[in-house]
């Protein structure tokens, strides 16, 4: 499984008001689908962050630090 990037992790932070790997799951996918055709950046980013999180377990999951960080 690929490592979450920088930006992948502070989007899950801010979406992971259930703190379940399903529930974020579910809040990313609810997002996804209200972004614009030119927010591709982000929906990439959305997109990417999905595919690694369906293909973990919740212990796993539970392991995740999301705390949203803003300085790199």
């Amino acid at each position: 499984m690929n490592e979450f990037t920088f930006e992948e992790m502070n989007l899950m932070a801010i979406y992971n008001a259930s703190g379940t790997r399903e529930g974020l799951i579910a809040a990313l996918t609810e997002m996804r689908g209200y972004l614009d055709a030119d927010e591709t950046e982000l929906m990439e980013m959305t997109d990417s962050a999905l595919e690694k999180l369906e293909h973990m377990d919740d212990t796993v999951f539970a392991q995740l630090e999301l705390i949203p960080e803003f300085d790199e």
